[in-house]
């Protein structure tokens, strides 16, 4: 029964009304008048919770925030017109963004999970699901403490002093739809970065370009091209035809302690997992995939060995 109140011509709803006219059920009304979301008008003799018509506007609004996904708190303030409903959804969109973006890697993770047919090893799956939790900003993070580790104390002025701001290069943000290959590509990522052996490896590698006086009397574009060319055809790296593509390089007139010396710097900047480590950042950053260039150096460094 619709009741009146006394001296007024207001109209005041039950909640059970209330319920039918708006179709959100009474648990519902009562948990939302409960936490001061929609007060009741005022309570009939018996105690029972009455309301207005403009609780049943209210109500919409209410129902309409909610479904949207908004929490009690922010709710609370738009109906108290602290914070305006664009400002409450426009911070609501940033969050739901971040939502999706979160829901895509993992979605990615268990695609990866479920074309690998066997169990992944306890640190692998451990490594998935932080990496599929962390946000953009958490994993740049990441990517600049290894950095800064790493890197600390060097010139960063110096010749060979580079590698530093390259490294950093981590995508700010994930793309729209990753695939399992990028998931796979932080992963490894990750278990690199924490890996002691290697943070050792990058920082013997910093230390060396930060104290290097001079850039190498060598072109590695010319390295490539050479000693690239005889690793693929099978030339021994003391053979004399190894001298001539020394030769070629431009390095074939050095004394033996200058090519030893030489080949010792050729391995400082000579690591396969630190190629492994562009690689990835290629691939998370979209960039041309290379074909490896260590191999060719390692093959430079045995030639600048062997007697001749």
């Amino acid at each position: 029964m619709t009741a009146t109140n006394e001296g007024t011509d207001r109209t005041l709803l039950t909640i059970g009304q209330l319920a039918r006219r708006s179709g959100v059920p009474v648990r519902t009304i009562r948990f939302w008048s409960d936490e001061g979301l929609l007060p009741e008008t005022d309570r009939s003799p018996a105690g029972y919770r009455r309301y207005d018509a403009a609780a049943v506007a209210r109500l919409d609004l209410v129902r309409t925030l909610r479904e949207l996904g908004l929490g009690h708190d922010d709710v609370r303030e738009v109906l108290l017109r602290r914070r305006r409903v664009g400002e409450v959804a426009a911070a609501h969109v940033r969050a739901i963004d971040e939502r999706i973006r979160a829901l895509r890697v993992q979605r990615a993770v268990c695609t990866l999970l479920a074309r690998g047919g066997t169990d992944p090893a306890p640190r692998e799956l451990r490594l998935m699901n932080d990496l599929a939790r962390l946000s953009a900003e958490e994993r740049q993070r990441m990517i600049d403490e290894f950095v800064a580790e790493t890197f600390a104390g060097t010139d960063p002025e110096a010749p060979g002093a580079g590698i530093a701001s390259a490294m950093r290069t981590m995508p700010a943000e994930l793309p729209e739809d990753p695939t399992t290959e990028q998931v796979e590509a932080w992963v490894e990522l990750a278990d690199l970065v924490s890996d002691p052996a290697f943070r050792s490896r990058v920082r013997e590698m910093a230390v060396a370009g930060s104290e290097a006086a001079a850039p190498p009397p060598y072109d590695p574009g010319t390295v490539l091209e050479h000693a690239g060319a005889a690793l693929r055809e099978g030339v021994d790296p003391g053979s004399p035809e190894a001298a001539e593509v020394l030769a070629r390089i431009g390095v074939g007139d050095l004394p033996a302690a200058g090519r030893a010396e030489l080949a010792a710097t050729v391995d400082t900047f000579s690591d396969r997992r630190v190629e492994r480590y562009w690689t990835l950042l290629g691939r998370l950053n979209g960039w041309p995939e290379r074909p490896p260039s260590v191999p060719a150096f390692e093959w430079f460094a045995a030639a600048l060995r062997a007697p001749r």
